[in-house]
């Protein structure tokens, strides 16, 4: 009963920047959610934390321990990734386009809009206040894109929509103010800038500046200049007023928050003091083009160690490019979409690209030209789940014609079977665990080998049906399934390949459909009001007829076959006797799934009647409860014998997503509708940072989408594993699993190859000899 959210499946990528801490581990946003892939290991885990909306920037700390996200809101987590909790959280006053920490970790440089602020990193302990804001920066002229830390974490380089780069001191020290030195000539928004290491002094010598349209600049630094020109004394400034830096108390005990005026009236500041890059000289070294016109850059690392440059295009294509001779290693196409993200491990040998509107997440290893990792969601929603018979692989299939195959406890998936033309509707595990059967609106019901990876069996019907249930018997030998649109049931024999039996009667839409798991007694539900029994083996018309006030939406068998649930339009969920033919009880659920209320709803979410009923059942393994996910933000679990409501569980809080709010704030509220509603975004969508564009996808014919494509929290099917200890939901964010199983946090410390059994044993018995 204690089920708690394990691990996210179906959606690798959505979106944002991704991460490498400890050369292995990926860390990639998913929606509202954070998911790590261990490389060596083959394994992802999604983090049971929530952010308040969809994260566009994360940056993990240079030990890999706290992981810091930002989500559309400009809401800030502090996380502790070992741990997997929240330490301290921070809103941003603008919205925030890049993060990073600085190499010795006390620091975080935060571009929010034209600011670039400076922060103290929090730690372990827990304060009312642990963010503390060292300085802000408010040089730049438009909203800040990218930035990097020099090696000692005294300098920051910075690049901005305003066409520029510019170089930052970041220590306080008395003294004056010196304005930031600018890296001009670029024609386009700087999406890129990096600082360049002197391997054997082991400080900064050189920069690169990468503009969005395919120019890198090269950047030389020259030494510490003995005799100054007196242009330097010309550029030596009262420092700007620093907006949003409170007052703190420095080292000498006096205020260093507010300048104080010295004897002649003028402001004292802070200048770059004794910082290695002060009083030299930078020049422009080359110019190069990446020649990929007209593709714009959407995003771009550097690795220091070996002087690599990776560059992904709006067209899907990368670069690897070695520096400062600008020698092209690969050009290579991996996607047909913008590539939104690309980044190096620590030790320059991986690359990791990602596609937010394919959900493509790829690690590649350059110098042997192999994948490492290479995963991808499903286009569209997931709209149904299978479990195999042992519990250790999930089908899911889904709008995009796609038949996906996932290993759960990995969250891997290791196959795709894509032979579909339309949407995948149903899925069923025949019992022997290596074959899947799915159902498609193409009008095919397809039989998959998960040991050749092949299709070997396709049912077809005489003339074209969209096919929307499916349900096979135990011996595998009976195959079945309902339409849509000629309201039949058509019986197909696995062996022999052939069209058997063709049952009709249904007066609607076949939505529901399952054989009882002790006979071979055929239950099938319709939008007709009615459930219907049928012995497919005998050539009769339904042995029995269940008839109900309202439109039946969906049926499941109990595990012993002696019970059969149906949910219908009106909310209500019914039990019957499938044996003696009775009604046994009912389950009233309006008030329990009713859902959040939707943008454009015209009434509250309480007075509305959309969306109050269950889509889709499914028993517990010892038949006790019974779990109920509709078209609402929740999934509702029942006793059945009692008929009460043991927990409700909320699949998401992300406020990305429509339906999630009960009571939408007026203030939002426009004489052009809400807020937002309005499509007033006219910044450039090939930055490669902006908002995901999974809302969008296949939306865009106008009226087809009251709500402008914003996707509605729901939950499509719902399935409990064969062993009962967790269970599964396709939903809006992906494919929720729930686990009984506490995964246990295995955190050692001085753990080495001495520490064995045998020795814990023989420490204890001294501990014990010497207590008596």
């Amino acid at each position: 009963m204690n089920y708690r959210f394990q691990n996210l499946l179906g959606a690798p990528y959505r979106g944002g920047n991704a991460v490498v801490t400890q050369n292995t581990n990926l860390i990639s946003p998913v929606g509202n959610r954070v998911s790590v892939t261990d490389l060596v290991k083959s394994q992802t885990i999604t983090l049971p934390i929530q952010s308040s909306s969809n994260i566009r920037r994360i940056a993990a700390s240079p030990d890999g321990v706290f992981l810091l996200t930002v989500d559309d809101n400009n809401r800030c987590l502090f996380i502790n990734l070992p741990r997997r909790v929240v330490l301290h959280r921070i809103t941003f006053k603008h919205p925030v386009n890049a993060v990073k920490f600085s190499p010795n970790g006390k620091y975080i440089a935060v571009a929010a809009g034209k600011l670039l602020q400076i922060w103290k990193s929090p730690g372990f302990k827990r304060e009312v206040f642990a963010f503390e804001l060292v300085r802000t920066f408010a040089d730049c002229n438009d909203k800040i894109l990218s930035m990097d830390w020099d090696n000692e974490s005294k300098y920051l380089i910075v690049g901005s929509k305003d066409l520029t780069g510019r170089l930052f001191f970041v220590d306080k020290k008395r003294g004056n103010y010196k304005k930031p030195f600018l890296f001009l000539g670029h024609r386009d928004s700087v999406v890129g800038c990096f600082f360049g290491v002197d391997k054997k002094k082991n400080r900064v010598d050189k920069a690169y500046t990468i503009a969005r349209d395919g120019f890198i600049f090269s950047w030389g630094y020259s030494g510490n200049d003995v005799n100054r020109d007196a242009r330097d004394d010309d550029l030596m400034d009262v420092e700007p007023p620093s907006p949003g830096t409170p007052e703190r108390e420095g080292e000498d005990g006096e205020r260093i928050g507010k300048k104080r005026k010295d004897s002649d009236g003028k402001e004292s500041g802070f200048s770059e003091g004794e910082g290695y890059l002060n009083g030299g000289k930078w020049e422009l070294l080359r110019k190069d083009c990446f020649m990929q016109a007209p593709a714009k850059v959407t995003a771009c690392d550097y690795h220091k160690g070996l002087d690599l440059v990776v560059v992904g295009f709006s067209n899907g294509v990368f670069g690897l490019y070695q520096m400062p001779d600008f020698v092209c290693i690969h050009l290579l196409s991996i996607s047909r979409e913008k590539l939104t993200t690309a980044v190096f491990n620590d030790l320059g040998n991986w690359l990791t690209f990602g596609c937010a509107k394919l959900g493509q997440l790829l690690v590649w290893e350059w110098r042997s030209e192999s994948y490492i990792l290479k995963q991808q969601g499903h286009y569209f929603d997931v709209n149904t789940l299978a479990y195999s018979p042992d519990s250790q692989l999930l089908a899911t299939g889904a709008d995009d014609n796609k038949v996906k195959v996932w290993t759960v406890s990995s969250g891997f998936c290791f196959v795709t079977f894509s032979e579909h033309t339309n949407a995948v509707t149903a899925l069923h595990f025949m019992a022997n665990n290596h074959c899947l059967l799915s159902a498609s609106l193409d009008g095919t019901v397809r039989a998959w080998d998960l040991l050749r990876y092949r299709n070997f069996r396709t049912f077809t019907a005489p003339s074209h049906k969209q096919f929307v249930s499916l349900a096979a018997d135990q011996s595998g030998e009976v195959i079945c399934a309902g339409t849509l649109d000629s309201f039949e049931i058509f019986v197909w024999s696995m062996r022999r390949n052939l069209l058997l039996e063709v049952l009709s009667g249904h007066e609607g839409p076949v939505h529901g459909l399952m054989f009882s798991p002790t006979d071979a007694i055929l239950a099938s539900s319709s939008w007709d009001k009615t459930v219907r029994l049928w012995n497919v083996f005998k050539e009769k018309g339904a042995v029995e007829t269940f008839r109900h006030t309202h439109d039946v939406l969906t049926l499941t068998y109990r595990p012993d076959g002696k019970q059969l649930a149906c949910s219908t339009l009106d909310g209500q969920i019914h039990f019957w006797d499938p044996i003696d033919g009775e009604s046994m009880r009912s389950i009233e659920g309006r008030r329990d799934i009713a859902g959040g209320r939707l943008m454009s709803d015209r009434r509250s979410a309480a007075n509305s009647s959309s969306g109050k009923c269950f889509t889709s059942l499914c028993y517990s393994a010892d038949g006790s409860y019974i779990l109920a996910g509709g078209n609402s933000r929740y999934i509702c679990m029942y006793d059945v014998s009692d008929q009460v409501l043991l927990r409700r569980f909320q699949i998401t809080h992300n406020l990305s997503l429509d339906g999630v709010l009960d009571f939408l704030n007026s203030k939002h509220m426009t004489e052009a509708g809400p807020l937002n509603l309005i499509d007033d975004d006219n910044s450039d969508t090939e930055e490669g940072i902006d908002k995901q564009t999974r809302g969008n996808v296949g939306y865009n014919l106008p009226g087809s989408m009251p709500n402008n494509g914003r996707p509605v929290i729901r939950t499509k099917s719902l399935k409990i594993a064969p062993t009962g200890r967790s269970f599964s939901a396709a939903t809006t964010e992906g494919v929720l699993v729930y686990s009984i199983d506490d995964s246990f946090i295995f955190d050692p410390t001085d753990l080495d190859i001495d520490v064995t059994p045998e020795v814990l044993s023989f420490f204890f018995l001294l501990l014990i000899f010497e207590f008596h």
